[in-house]
């Protein structure tokens, strides 16, 4: 049998921005109806060499060559590689909120009889392209009504509707529950099975070993080495050396037992309404936290774990809120989240990225805006404090970047997560709570976080950690707490936790 050509070659791409060369003479090829995985650490080159596969980065701005199809390609445009027949989803879904599904799959695209828009046509075709992706909605439903799942599944059908040969997926299951993920993971296996190539970049190591066929790492902007699935060569442990350079034996740090019963948070009877809802969404809400112990809150997309995050923290979002909180063993009944950061809290958002961090503004802007007071002076910020705050947690944090005068925006997604960790511990809390604290972010990023986070409780500091992988629930927590529909479920100590265990509770 004569083995096919690869539908994909990229040879020898560099790609230099300034100051820094984001990729070095990287080659990288993907065999035909293949699902090849692309991992490495944040910051290794893997989004910005499939923004030079898509045209993003028109040819000219790169060196080196992509043949697709057998065909030397020179994209100037994204839509040159989409006629060429090769989509991209980003991590950031690209939808439209307030269009239709129907609209959102063919727009740019759009189907014309004569000077006019077919509407007909286009609901028909968009019927189609929701039963390629086994999405059972309403084409004429708006985006912003569906979940998270659902708009992932519309991205794909938008994608293959335009009749492609490539899909890149870039972090598909970032935002998704674990059921919505293994949902997509067929999908992409069912697209294997009709002739869709696709390349994935993701963070998720079990998911990678899961599905791929091939699994190529880089590191430092270089190709270090491509792997076989079929002939054994992937394992977690594998990747994780190849990406970071060096054997983690175990992501999570070991860590003292906890030396203290002193209560520092506890909340009783803890109600919110949601009047934008028009419903109640945590009923009946008991816990605490105790000094120095990590605290896990697990449960499903939308079970509550947040909505319970913000109300505690000023409730940002206008809550009707009934119930006690305690500091301390003082009452305390915080308004605005200001009340909250000078009540001791303070809060990392699960989205560093719309609100979390300023993108457009420098490290040192985002590190010390939670807490400008105590760096001014008569109102007035003082540039030199601000300066030896900010690279006391760069050096601290082991931030990235070539200067703390760099824009977050440029910063990869691990070294954005310190910046937005930095800024809150700026704020000296006694409890401090991480909403997804690894959301995005590549495996030598985690341990630096969990490292982080293990110091910070050894020097006395309370952590309350929302997170949907249970594996670091499990690997971080003392105690955790399950979350279903806005209630409680159960409180396990960790000694007692199991995958399964929280799972039930969760599905309560």
């Amino acid at each position: 049998m004569v083995e096919q050509p690869p539908i994909l070659e990229m040879r020898n791409i560099t790609k230099k921005f300034p100051g820094v060369k984001a990729l070095n003479n990287v080659s990288f090829q993907v065999a035909r109806g293949e699902i090849h995985c692309l991992v490495g650490e944040n910051g290794a080159g893997k989004s910005t060499l499939m923004k030079v596969l898509s045209g993003v980065y028109l040819h000219g701005t790169y060196e080196g060559d992509i043949l697709f199809d057998g065909e030397v390609q020179k994209f100037s445009s994204i839509s040159d590689s989409e006629r060429a027949g090769i989509a991209i989803i980003y991590q950031e879904l690209a939808l439209i909120p307030e269009m239709t599904v129907y609209e959102n799959i063919f727009v740019g695209n759009e189907i014309k009889k004569g000077f006019r828009i077919d509407w007909n046509e286009t609901i028909k075709r968009a019927n189609e392209a929701l039963k390629k992706v086994r999405l059972n909605v309403n084409p004429a439903t708006k985006v912003r009504d569906l979940g998270v799942g659902k708009q992932q599944l519309i991205e794909i059908a938008k994608a293959l509707s335009k009749e492609i040969k490539l899909l890149i997926l870039d972090e598909p299951t970032a935002a998704l529950n674990e059921n919505d993920s293994e949902n997509l993971l067929n999908l992409i296996r069912e697209l294997k099975d009709h002739g869709v190539t696709c390349i994935m970049i993701s963070h998720k190591l079990k998911e990678v070993i899961a599905i791929a066929d091939t699994v190529t790492v880089l590191r430092d902007g270089q190709t270090i080495c491509t792997l076989d699935a079929h002939k054994g060569e992937v394992s977690e442990p594998v990747l994780i050396k190849h990406m970071v350079g060096r054997e983690i034996e175990n992501i999570y740090p070991p860590r003292a037992p906890r030396s203290s019963d002193e209560v520092v948070l506890e909340v009783r009877d803890w109600n919110a309404y949601d009047p934008t809802l028009g419903r109640e969404i945590l009923k009946d809400v008991h816990f605490n936290v105790k000094k120095g112990e990590i605290v896990g809150f697990a449960g499903l997309m939308g079970s509550g774990r947040t909505e319970l995050a913000l109300s505690l923290f000023g409730n940002p979002k206008g809550y009707r809120i009934n119930g006690e909180i305690l500091l301390h063993g003082q009452p305390e009944h915080f308004t605005h989240p200001a009340e909250a950061i000078k009540g001791g809290l303070a809060y990392v958002t699960e989205d560093r990225k719309a609100a979390g961090l300023i993108l457009i503004q420098d490290v040192k802007q985002n590190i010390t805006l939670a807490n400008l007071r105590e760096i001014a002076r008569r109102n007035v910020v003082n540039s030199n404090a601000e300066v030896q705050v900010a690279e006391s947690y760069r050096t601290s944090l082991n931030i990235k970047t070539p200067s703390i005068e760099q824009r977050v925006g440029n910063l990869s997604g691990g070294n954005q997560q310190k910046v937005s960790l930095g800024k809150w511990l700026f704020v000296k809390p006694d409890l401090l709570i991480l909403d997804e604290p690894t959301r995005g972010i590549d495996v030598g990023a985690k341990y630096e976080i969990y490292t982080i986070m293990t110091r910070l409780v050894q020097q006395g500091m309370s952590i309350i950690m929302i997170s949907s992988e249970l594996p670091e629930i499990l690997g971080m927590s003392d105690r955790v707490y399950v979350v279903s529909a806005g209630r409680i479920t159960g409180e396990l100590p960790i000694e007692e936790a199991t995958q399964e265990k929280i799972m039930h509770l969760a599905t309560n």
